[in-house]
């Protein structure tokens, strides 16, 4: 069961109220309390998942209370507890909630190539993957109902639980159960300060600390900051402290949050509070501790010594924030603006060089991962030196490269995901600050998370950005590349008119550049890409036509794989164009190659196109065996994509030769793959 909620954190009190609303919900949902009513909702066949919405300010404990609640229903929901973080999506306000789907399939196993590209036909994928599921879904800081509604599954067995600053309207004909957080009573807030203070003071002087729970105004964020800053201050009285405290709240007009957080703040040593100013300039939500040091800049232990002091005095997340196992952390968004206000004490150059180095620094761990993924490929943008002060992370974990390539490139993979908040919104903090060539930089790398997690609204943002940047600073051949990149996005997205426009200015650009192999290769990808975009709206005979002008390029240059790529895409154009024979020649040509090259995908894959055309051509038992050998190829790379389409062709040849208990046998293996994708 996929569980991707974080662990609890060490003192939570109160809000019984919300907790017995909901419990008392879900119990006359399953009909434990009104089997009747639970009756009538299913003759009526209502489907709807039950809805929490929590909102509150910032500071009350809404998402400690929805991961509460999510715990306590897991044992009810078998099928899996999940979580998104609207915030982690939303770019210049607004979340492309396409995306959003994307991320919540991924979770119930459905691989990228599976993803659909539009909206509506995710929806659509998403209600088949969740129908008859029973499912917990937190919505974390959703600011609109639009933003919740798509993410709703299609079961009346599921629970969603969202959250928010302000009421939602307009969810569903009010089929939310609001759950309006105020702050803490009294009682409930002097229990949490003195279970985090753990200090004899607060009992023993009774009036000071009401007045620190006053303070606090209820807010459990508040609260653990100032349960911490006691534990600090063991030797200074406690009515003095507070004293302090009152005066700065009552002479400064701040919040007592604020105040609080100022009175952390000062307490930290150089390198802490030096660091707590830095963090807010690490891209994304969330940080590792190589991050951390990279910013920093003084070394690994250095960094690891700040960090502890900072989550000792409650200005960090004290717990490894997600299921990646790298010691990640969240600074929260109070937090995070607090901190964004103290980095005011540095001057403006010392901000420009803080994010310089989080951006180069990220920039070089995803070339690094890049060249463990995607191997030798064609790029263009210099390779960032090692960062003085900041280690690399450690994707490889010894010298023995033959034995452990496949491990080093799952770890790549994994890495830019984990990272894809941070490195897209880089490409932004980069072009930004005028670091033109990282901007464009970024590009290249983020092309290979993109081919593997096609989040369309992130790599069209990107690419376009990365596109600027790159004309910014004048360098042709990543203008080149940026505008093949960001025209595939756009054409899957049925842009087909700018993606035509990206091109046509890609190609004129790619003529400007000299005669060497190495553009002539830049040439021949501008043409292939062009074929790609051809073939994606129905014109097979262009396509074909420049599949085999690529082609020449890259026999021209030597360059073998490319010459068997383009052969290959050339066999396909021509067998849609129905010229059988000339296909199957070419199709035999890129499969020779390609198993000579060892490249296992495309062998399988010209393989399988090849066995299609020699069965169009009557040889059945020729493209029997290759099916089969695509086929085992298929799972032992778990490409499931692959082996679906694979087993719907063998169905339709077993049909023909009358092997009909067979080709039942390969539809049925062929749907439960797609059923199991969300799919019909």
């Amino acid at each position: 069961m996929t569980y991707q909620i974080p662990p609890p954190v060490p003192y939570f009190v109160g809000r019984e109220r919300e907790q017995a609303l909901a419990a008392t919900a879900v119990a006359e949902r399953d009909g434990e309390r009104d089997g009747e009513r639970a009756g009538e909702r299913e003759r009526a066949g209502e489907s709807r998942p039950l809805l929490f919405a929590l909102s509150a300010l910032g500071g009350t404990g809404k998402t400690e209370l929805a991961f509460r609640l999510a715990r306590t229903l897991r044992s009810r929901h078998p099928d899996g507890v999940l979580y998104v973080d609207l915030d982690d999506l939303r770019r210049g306000g607004v979340v492309e909630v396409t995306d959003a789907l994307g991320d919540l399939l991924g979770s119930l196993g459905v691989e990228p190539e599976w993803l659909k590209p539009s909206f509506k036909a995710r929806c659509k994928q998403y209600w088949t993957k969740t129908d008859g599921k029973s499912l917990v879904i937190v919505v974390d800081n959703a600011r609109y109902a639009a933003e919740v509604v798509p993410l709703l599954p299609a079961s009346g067995d599921s629970v969603v639980i969202a959250t928010s600053h302000g009421p939602l309207y307009d969810l569903e004909n009010g089929a939310a159960i609001d759950l309006a957080l105020p702050p803490l009573d009294p009682s409930d807030a002097m229990e949490l300060l003195r279970s985090i203070a753990g200090d004899a003071r607060l009992a023993a002087e009774p009036e000071a600390a009401d007045r620190l729970v006053r303070l606090c105004c209820g807010l459990p964020a508040a609260l653990h900051v100032a349960g911490r800053w006691i534990r600090r201050h063991t030797r200074s009285p406690l009515p003095r402290l507070i004293d302090e405290l009152t005066a700065e709240l009552h002479g400064k007009g701040i919040p007592m949050v604020e105040v609080l957080w100022d009175a952390a703040y000062r307490g930290l040593g150089p390198e802490a509070a030096l660091l707590y100013r830095m963090l807010p300039g690490i891209p994304g939500t969330s940080f590792t501790p190589e991050a951390a040091t990279a910013i920093l800049g003084r070394g690994r232990i250095a960094a690891d010594r700040a960090l502890e002091e900072l989550e000792t005095a409650g200005l960090l997340d004290t717990r490894d924030v997600s299921d990646t196992g790298d010691g990640r952390k969240r600074l929260p968004e109070l937090l995070r603006a607090h901190a964004r206000r103290r980095a005011g004490e540095s001057t403006g150059e010392e901000r420009a060089e803080w994010h310089l180095r989080i951006v180069r620094w990220l920039l070089r761990q995803a070339q690094r991962a890049d060249r463990y993924a995607a191997g030798t490929r064609m790029t263009f943008a210099d390779l960032v030196e090692p960062i003085l002060g900041a280690p690399d992370v450690p994707f490889e974990d010894d010298e023995d490269v033959a034995a452990n390539a496949a491990a080093w490139k799952e770890r790549a993979f994994r890495w830019l995901e984990t990272e894809r908040h941070a490195l897209y919104a880089c490409v932004d903090l980069a072009y930004a600050r005028g670091f033109d060539t990282e901007a464009a930089a970024f590009g290249e790398p983020l092309w290979t998370h993109y081919l593997d997690h096609p989040h369309y609204a992130d790599g069209i943002e990107a690419f376009r950005t990365a596109l600027a940047a790159a004309q910014r600073a004048g360098h042709i051949p990543l203008i080149v590349r940026m505008r093949c990149q960001l025209a595939r996005p756009l054409w899957k997205q049925g842009e087909f008119a700018e993606a035509e426009r990206e091109l046509a200015q890609a190609l004129s650009a790619s003529r400007s550049l000299d005669e060497s192999d190495r553009y002539r290769k830049l040439g021949a990808s501008v043409v292939e890409f062009h074929g790609m975009l051809r073939s994606a709206r129905g014109d097979w005979a262009a396509a074909a036509a420049d599949f085999e002008a690529s082609r020449e390029v890259h026999r021209a240059i030597g360059n073998e794989y490319g010459a068997m790529l383009q052969t290959y895409r050339l066999g396909e154009a021509v067998a849609e164009l129905g010229q059988l024979e000339w296909a199957a020649e070419l199709l035999e040509e890129a499969h020779t190659e390609a198993g000579r090259l060892k490249r296992e995908r495309l062998t399988a894959r010209t393989g399988f196109a090849l066995g299609g055309v020699l069965h169009r051509l009557g040889r059945g038992s020729a493209a029997h065996e290759l099916y089969v050998a695509a086929l085992d190829s298929a799972r032992e790379r778990g490409a499931d994509h692959d082996e679906a389409r694979i087993l719907d062709a063998l169905a339709v040849l077993a049909e023909e030769e009358g092997r009909t208990a067979e080709a039942r046998g390969h539809r049925e293996g062929a749907r439960d793959i797609r059923l199991r994708n969300g799919l019909a």
